[in-house]
């Protein structure tokens, strides 16, 4: 564990735990480490603690180890959350930030949050104020409170901003800086073609889906995860569909003895691997949050395989349509967008691979690095 540090640069503990955390945070600490002007102290709290799911993605995304594991993985959400914070509290007493930083809507961001503003540790959450108003979903309640306890709220699309308005937050504390996703994503796109990832599928570009599930509110109800597989099924009747299987979805899988018939399975895959093949595809069928944003900068028409979504923008500006879960819509939407030509659409607002410097540009007026700098020239404030 790092403990000392110069205390004349102010000490950011940068908090992941999860595979879209760790996408997330690659551009934020890169950025950090450039500028020389915080500690940055990047803490693991363990959420992800299989290899494929955690120290694949360290390595395609060129982030250092981490300064701290606490190795909090496995066990309820409620348990995790308890013994993160546990955690936290002692690391956070003995390491002493100026700020935590957290991102996404996962239970390692909850915890941090929580954690740092029962200890009056200031709170900066990325991608605030995203809203699929749906409180069935855990990530749902994650982003709600991580916001109302968030002193800087960091948002990625103009959504986020009107949500947060809504609710009553302070508009000094908003500010629309862009998506850091996007930052990773155009920063390794020209690494990730590299890969040979279509080869050791047998592959051509252009001539297949790809699907991932993982959401707990699909995978863990037997009924549903079952028509969302007969329904990629129904589209490997049209392309091959890659299949790579989150270990919660394989779980579930061989616990309700769900078919895997003529689709191409594989474990998870590394982040680049992983852009490779996206990028390459003719169709993503996900409920993953994150591929709705990749996408949509890709060029790739995506579909989501859920009701609601918490990023709207990427339906309006984008290449991605809700298509709930029964196999029959799932196919149909497929084989539309299969026969169809693919969507051309602009870039959202700010998605310009500009978030972390933007992030940064905040943080170092607000944490006192440049104390008579003025920050309005250099990010972008939600509100005047």
């Amino acid at each position: 564990m790092r403990v000392t540090s110069e205390y004349s640069r102010p000490r950011v503990a940068c908090i992941v735990g999860t595979r879209p955390n760790f996408v997330k945070m690659a551009s934020l600490i890169t950025e950090f480490q450039q500028r020389g002007n915080f500690d940055a102290l990047l803490i693991h709290t363990g959420q992800h603690f299989s290899p494929e799911m955690s120290k694949v993605f360290f390595d395609d995304l060129e982030l250092p180890l981490p300064d701290i594991h606490l190795g909090a993985g496995g066990g309820t959400a409620t348990q995790q959350t308890v013994g993160i914070m546990r955690e936290l509290e002692r690391t956070f007493a003995s390491t002493r930030p100026s700020l935590v930083l957290v991102v996404g809507d996962v239970t390692s961001t909850l915890s941090a949050a929580l954690t740092a503003a029962q200890m009056r540790i200031p709170v900066a959450h990325v991608e605030a104020g995203l809203r699929s108003f749906d409180r069935g979903m855990p990530e749902e309640l994650n982003r709600i409170v991580t916001d109302a306890i968030s002193d800087y709220l960091f948002v990625s699309e103009q959504s986020g901003v009107t949500n947060l308005l809504a609710e009553g937050a302070d508009p000094g504390r908003i500010y629309s800086v862009g998506n850091v996703m996007i930052d990773t994503l155009l920063r390794f796109r020209t690494k990730a073609g590299l890969s040979r990832i279509l080869s050791g599928f047998g592959l051509a570009p252009g001539s297949y889906a790809v699907a991932t599930l993982h959401r707990p509110s699909n995978v863990d109800d037997p009924l549903r995860l079952a028509e969302m597989v007969k329904g990629l099924t129904e589209i490997s009747r049209l392309v091959p569909v890659v299949f790579p299987v989150h270990p919660r979805t394989r779980k579930r899988i061989d616990e309700f003895g769900v078919c895997l018939e003529h689709l191409i399975l594989s474990e998870p895959l590394g982040y680049l691997d992983f852009l490779h093949l996206m990028s390459n595809a003719s169709l993503m069928i996900t409920d993953s949050g994150g591929i709705q944003e990749e996408t949509t900068i890709l060029g790739i028409p995506c579909l989501t395989a859920r009701e609601n979504t918490e990023r709207p923008i990427t339906i309006t500006h984008g290449t991605n349509r809700l298509v709930g879960v029964n196999s029959a819509e799932i196919a149909a939407a497929a084989r539309q967008v299969l026969t169809g030509t693919k969507p051309r659409m602009a870039a959202p607002d700010l998605w310009d691979g500009h978030a972390s410097e933007r992030i940064a540009n905040i943080l170092e007026q607000k944490l006192g690095c440049f104390p008579d700098a003025d920050v309005s020239s250099r990010c972008v404030a939600a509100v005047s």
